[in-house]
């Protein structure tokens, strides 16, 4: 073979060699799956059916048979501190919330005068959205942001999302959401003027035309959407349809709803039978007048309602990627961003005159009572560390990901939110960048899921993960959760529980385990040190003598 036949085939075998190794890129790149992720909001462990409540929610259900259901999976115990950490993969506090975002009332609410007590979120740190983006994902979000509500360079259009429909801020009314807790499509806000708008309704609407939209112009390219629900957060709305269905189910009362849900999670093996159901003093059911009673079902049937109608769409959801044929190559991960709400009073705030109309007040709640039967079986609420405020129902559903003899598995090792980030980065194959626009870019805290998914009994965790907002503290690690409640002038009530024996936290350790707790609290310590945590004395101080 001469000397130009020689160069002529080198290139050949080279040219195909490339081909080869494109095509296989290409397969690579086009098996990313699409991702979803879907938050409630201000919703109880144990509400849904998959975890032992009563609420019809047939489609959440589907999702965690033929997929996975973690029993220990954690949030913030907080709204924003909560999103904060889920976009991010840090701690609320390295991205800006380390307590809460300002009202759409008060641009300085919440700033306390360093980066990590902002009130808004961080350009230090990047969003799931933005990195996704970046790696060639369509980036979607509908329904409630709540990390700003002033700076627009946080808002959802400027932090990675393409595609943005919702709240800025936190609460509004369902019906005809306002002024100034409007709804915005991208940086525009909207007037609504329809007499059968619903919010849950509309974000699981435009979250599908979104997804219409982005597979039209671009069929292969896979996205990430962020489906995140106001429901069922105060203010108890929903449609009269569907508050009907639960109307009379409650009479029976929270101790005794308390119960069946108890027995039920032991049954299904959520729970261990050796943990007993916890205590808080909640007002006695029959202490209650008729009237009243019958009030306080009306609350909780409007309550299920809600959570009813937000398994409903999330069913619409579903069925739309059934017909676009990608429901397969589809991750749904479904959670909760805080325990149950007992804010406000005990029987519920607002009236019950202002419960049969659209038109009730934003505070119009369910009250503690009924908190702590969503809560079964744990302890405390929405704002807490202990199990009651921090754990979230976790479902996983990937038809092309997840092992078919691990469907329908109860996941027993314990994650947290920082985890949806790096497993995000692990399906996506792109890792966080070390500068974004400029800024230099926090790395993120987690560890990815994708092990598990593929049966991997390996621990996630062999580090401590923390907890801190308004003083209210928590470390985890292994079986042991140490967990403090603030109290002005106390820092010594430290308790110590081994989570694996006794996950409703009823007999603390702190005492008969010296070297663990010194341990832990040492753990804690260098972690608020680390993290910028600021005492929460020291930040009511500067809220009672003003910024």
């Amino acid at each position: 073979m001469n000397t130009f036949n020689v160069k002529l085939f080198s290139i050949s075998i080279l040219i195909f060699i490339y081909s080869c190794d494109r095509k296989v890129n290409t397969f690579k790149k086009s098996e990313r799956p699409n991702i979803i992720l879907i938050m409630s909001d201000d919703m109880g462990y144990s509400d849904i059916a998959p975890y032992g409540g009563e609420i019809d929610t047939p489609n959440l259900s589907n999702l965690a048979k033929k997929g996975l259901k973690f029993t220990q999976f954690y949030n913030n115990a907080r709204c924003s501190a909560t999103r904060a950490s889920l976009l991010t993969g840090t701690y609320p506090h390295q991205a800006g919330i380390g307590h809460h975002t300002n009202p759409p009332s008060d641009i300085n609410k919440h700033n306390y005068g360093t980066p990590e007590y902002s009130g808004k979120l961080s350009s230090n740190v990047v969003t799931i959205a933005e990195v996704l983006k970046e790696s060639g994902y369509s980036t979607i979000m509908s329904g409630k942001w709540h990390l700003s509500s002033f700076d627009k360079n946080q808002w959802p259009s400027q932090r990675g999302f393409e595609n943005f429909y919702g709240t800025i801020a936190g609460a509004c009314n369902y019906f005809k959401p306002e002024e100034p807790r409007s709804i915005f499509e991208g940086n525009q806000k909207l007037n609504i003027d329809d007499e059968n708008y619903y919010t849950t309704d509309a974000f699981t609407d435009k979250a599908i035309q979104y997804i219409n939209k982005v597979k039209r112009k671009n069929s292969e390219k896979p996205f990430f959407l962020y489906l995140s629900y106001n429901a069922p957060h105060w203010p108890l709305h929903a449609p009269k349809e569907d508050i009907d269905k639960y109307r009379g189910n409650y009479l029976k009362g929270w101790e005794n709803l308390r119960e069946e849900r108890y027995k039920r999670m032991i049954e299904m093996g959520l729970i261990d039978s050796s943990w007993n159901l916890s205590y808080d003093d909640i007002v006695s059911w029959n202490s209650l007048s008729e009237e009243k009673r019958r009030e306080m079902d009306l609350r909780m049937a409007i309550y299920s309602a809600m959570i009813d109608r937000m398994d409903q769409n999330i069913g619409r959801l579903v069925e739309s990627l059934k017909k676009k044929n990608i429901f397969e190559n589809t991750i749904i991960m479904f959670l909760n961003d805080n325990g149950a709400c007992a804010e406000f009073d005990m029987l519920g705030s607002g009236s019950k005159e202002q419960l049969e109309t659209k038109k009730g007040p934003l505070k119009l709640s369910y009250g503690k009572a009924w908190a702590n039967a969503s809560n079964t079986p744990f302890r405390s609420y929405k704002h807490w560390t202990h199990e009651g405020g921090i754990g979230t129902p976790f479902i996983v559903h990937w038809p092309n990901g997840i092992s078919k003899d691990l469907e329908g598995s109860i996941i027993d090792q314990y994650g947290f939110l920082l985890d949806i980030m790096a497993t995000c980065l692990d399906l996506a194959k792109t890792m966080i960048p070390e500068v974004f626009n400029g800024n230099k870019i926090k790395k993120h805290s987690g560890k990815s899921l994708t092990p598990i998914f593929k049966g991997s009994k390996e621990q996630i965790h062999k580090e401590p993960i923390f907890w801190e907002h308004e003083g209210n503290k928590a470390v985890r690690m292994g079986d042991y959760k140490l967990v403090q409640d603030w109290e002005k002038g106390i820092d010594d009530n430290w308790e110590l529980y081994n989570i694996s024996r006794d996950r409703t936290e009823q007999n603390n350790l702190i005492d008969s385990l010296p070297n663990k707790s010194r341990e832990m609290i040492s753990m804690y310590n260098n972690w608020a040190r680390e993290i910028g945590v600021i005492r929460w004395d020291e930040i009511l101080q500067i809220e009672r003598i003003g910024k």
